[in-house]
Order: C-alpha cells, then sequence, then structure tokens
C-alpha cells in the first residue's frame, strides 16, 4: 500500500490533474471514479490505484471490473490510503479510485465517419467544430449532448480549454471515449477542407444569421460552428462556414450558452434525419 503523499508517483498523478502540460508529455489523463471507469475501454488503462475502503464496499459488478484490471499485466493496480487519494483526486471529496488512461488518437476520417478510419459507418456526418471554447463543463457537456445528438465526431481550436481537464472528462460522462474529436490548426482551412473534400456543409452559429435554425435542411453531411462564451466566433471561421444560422430568442438576452447552442442544432439535425428515414 502507498501511504506517502510524497510518492513520487502520488506526486506525479496530482500533476496530472492540474497540468494539461504534464497530460501532453506523458500522453496520459486521470479518470475518478468507479461510474467513468467503467466507460474507459481496457486496452487505455495503464494505472489504477484505490483506498481499502472503496474495495470492501464496492458491488459485485464493480469488483469483477476491478479484479480484471487487478490481473491484467497492462495495468499497474496500488491500493493507497485515503489521504494519498485525496493528494492524488482532483475532486474535494474523492470516491476511492482513480486512473491513468491513455489519451487515445483520432484522425479527420474518424471525425467524418463516426468511427475508426476505413469504416465508412457514417454516410451522413454530423460534425461540430468548437472555436476557443474556454469553460470545461462547457466543452464537456458539448461531447455529453453531440453523442445523444448522433455526431460522428468533434473538430476543436488549438486555444481551447484541454478536453483532458478532469472536469471537462468528467462532465463527458464516458463520451470522450466514444466521440472521435482532434485538434484543428486552422478552423477556416478545416471547414474548407470538410466542404471541398467530403461535401459537408457548415453553419455558424451566428447573431447576423438570416435564417432560424429550424429552416434548414440539415439531412446531409453537416457541420456547425460554435464559438468562444464570451465573443463567439471569430470573423475568419464564421465567413468560413457556407452560411450563418440564427437560434430565435425572446425576451432580452442576447445570446445563447455555446453548450446550449450546440445541443439546440445539433438535435435539430438528428430530428429531421429521423423523420427523413
Amino acid at each position: 500500500m502507498i501511504s506517502s503523499t510524497n510518492n513520487s508517483r502520488v506526486k506525479k498523478i496530482a500533476e496530472y490533474g492540474k497540468k494539461a502540460k504534464a497530460r501532453r508529455e506523458d500522453g496520459v489523463f486521470i479518470v475518478e471514479g468507479i461510474r467513468m471507469l467503467r466507460e474507459v475501454p481496457s486496452d487505455l488503462i495503464r494505472e489504477v490505484y484505490a483506498t481499502s475502503h472503496f474495495l470492501k464496499n464496492i458491488s459485485a459488478e464493480d469488483n469483477n471490473i476491478i479484479e480484471g484490471m487487478r490481473s491484467n499485466d497492462g495495468v499497474s493496480f496500488e491500493e493507497v490510503s485515503d489521504d494519498v487519494m485525496r493528494k492524488m483526486a482532483d475532486t474535494q471529496t474523492p470516491q476511492g479510485v482513480i486512473a491513468v488512461v491513455k489519451q487515445k488518437r483520432w484522425t479527420l476520417q474518424d471525425v467524418i465517419t463516426g468511427s475508426p478510419a476505413g469504416d465508412d459507418k457514417a454516410s451522413k456526418p454530423l460534425i461540430l467544430i468548437l472555436e476557443n471554447i474556454q469553460d470545461p463543463g462547457n466543452l464537456g457537456n458539448m461531447f455529453r449532448t453531440g453523442e445523444g445528438a448522433g455526431v460522428t465526431g468533434i473538430i476543436m481550436s488549438s486555444d481551447m480549454a484541454d478536453v483532458y481537464n478532469p472536469k471537462v472528462v468528467r462532465s463527458t460522462m464516458g463520451a470522450i471515449f466514444r466521440v472521435p474529436f482532434i485538434y484543428a490548426d486552422s478552423i477556416p482551412q478545416t471547414v474548407k477542407e470538410l466542404h471541398e473534400k467530403h461535401g459537408i456543409i457548415s453553419y455558424a452559429a451566428h447573431l447576423k444569421g438570416q435564417k432560424n435554425y429550424d429552416e434548414i435542411d440539415y439531412s446531409d453531411g453537416t457541420a456547425f460552428l460554435i464559438g468562444n462564451e464570451g465573443n463567439g466566433l471569430t470573423d475568419e471561421a464564421a465567413d468560413a462556414a457556407t452560411g450563418y444560422v440564427l437560434i430565435p430568442m425572446l425576451g432580452k438576452v442576447e445570446s445563447m450558452n455555446a453548450a446550449t447552442s450546440a445541443a439546440i442544432l445539433t438535435f435539430e439535425a438528428a430530428r429531421q434525419r429521423r423523420v427523413k428515414q
């Protein structure tokens, strides 16, 4: 059992929770709690740490999951003290188990098809393109609602909140392991490539939109551009889109929350596609 908070491995895992640079350099991130741990593909798990209290009180089903990890030669499993768990965890009240997980790499083709390259299961892509989203909760919710709406993938600008931030990971509720995503060096260039090479029409959520979101046909390959929470899309990104789309609002509200906008647009596309099936 690891009982010292000065243990070098304990310090490293705490660093993974706090610093994007450390996660990026080692190609890993942390997952907390048994609920999230159930969602992790077994081939991505590298290390698991659990308290004695957690191990004594888990359900039989979850115990089977833990025992499977213990017996996996590719997984390092350690029991730790409660103090050590508090040191490593990102949450105020740790759930007693934490894992170090390998970051998965996706491609643009994965984002378009919604599956590993070569498996062309999505003939009509539905893509979220996010620019400079900074709130971890917003980003995580976009993954979660995006999966619910059937998005095939998510493209993000390089100045986004880190997708492997522990709060983002928790907010995705496991969607981070199932929804393909990539970072793009240039959103305008990526939008152009999606249109010219793959026939995907893109729409920028914008206050200058001439058509309401429910007046446009999204039954073919579609991408929605969502901008920063405070400033919206940059002019360069918005102008790269095929057109602007407006979410009309009553009252004195000027703009919609970024995650809410993404949900409204993607679920409208999902609704249209269900109707036309």
